[in-house]
C-alpha cells in the first residue's frame, strides 16, 4: 500500500477524490476512505468476510425483496467533516443509488454493516469511528458483525451524533435488527465464518 493509505493524512474532501481515483487506478483492490478528515485504507475483504455478506444479502432478499444490500457504495458523510464512507454493505430501496456517483447520498440507506477485517485498524474504524461517522449522517441501523469478538453489535436511533441504543449479541444467538429494517438474523451460521 502507498503512503498515502499506510498513515492517516489530514485532508479536504476535493483533494480525496482525486487521490482516492489515482490510487484505486495504481493499485489494485485500493479501497480509501475519508474519516473525520483523516484518510483511512479498507483491508481488502477476505473470502470468509465476503462469505458473510453474501450470506446477510441472502436473507435480505427473502425477507425485504423490495430492498437491496448494495455492498460497493460510497457514502458522503457530509455531516462528519465532509467524509466519505466506504460500508462493506448498504441496505436501501432498489433504486436509490441509480444516477449517483461512486458518493451517493446516504439519506435513503436504512442500515449499513461492517465486517471487522484482521486488520490493525478495524478496532478503531468499525468499533469507534464509524458508529459516530453513521450517527452523525443520521443513517438509522449499524450493523457490526465482529468476527474477532464472534458477535453482531446493532447500533440504532441516532440522536445527536450518536446512537442512543447498542444491541449486542454472541454468534449462535438471534438478533432482530428494529424498524426501519425489520428482520430477525439467525446467526449461528456465522460461527463458520470466523477467520
Amino acid at each position: 500500500m502507498t503512503a498515502l493509505a499506510d498513515r492517516p493524512h489530514i485532508m479536504e474532501t476535493e483533494h480525496f477524490e482525486e487521490a482516492a481515483r489515482i490510487l484505486a487506478r495504481l493499485e489494485e483492490g485500493a479501497r480509501l476512505e475519508l474519516i473525520d478528515g483523516k484518510v483511512k485504507s479498507k483491508a481488502t475483504p477476505d473470502g470468509d468476510h465476503g462469505r458473510i455478506i453474501q450470506w446477510l444479502l441472502r436473507i435480505c432478499m427473502q425477507h425485504r425483496p423490495e430492498l437491496f444490500l448494495d455492498p460497493n457504495q460510497g457514502l458522503k458523510a457530509e455531516t462528519y467533516r465532509k467524509g466519505r464512507l466506504r460500508p462493506d454493505a448498504s441496505l436501501v430501496p432498489c433504486d436509490a443509488f441509480v444516477g449517483q456517483g461512486e458518493w451517493a447520498d446516504p439519506d435513503p440507506v436504512l442500515m449499513v454493516v461492517e465486517v471487522t477485517s484482521h486488520d490493525s485498524d478495524t478496532d478503531q474504524r468499525d468499533r469507534v469511528e464509524k458508529p459516530l461517522a453513521y450517527a452523525k449522517t443520521g443513517i438509522p441501523l449499524y450493523l457490526l458483525i465482529d468476527r474477532q469478538e464472534c458477535r453482531m453489535v446493532v447500533h440504532s436511533e441516532p440522536d445527536d451524533g450518536r446512537y442512543e441504543t447498542v444491541h449486542t449479541v454472541p454468534f449462535g444467538k438471534t438478533l432482530h435488527l428494529p424498524d426501519p429494517v425489520g428482520i430477525t438474523l439467525e446467526t449461528e451460521q456465522l460461527k463458520d465464518w470466523v477467520n
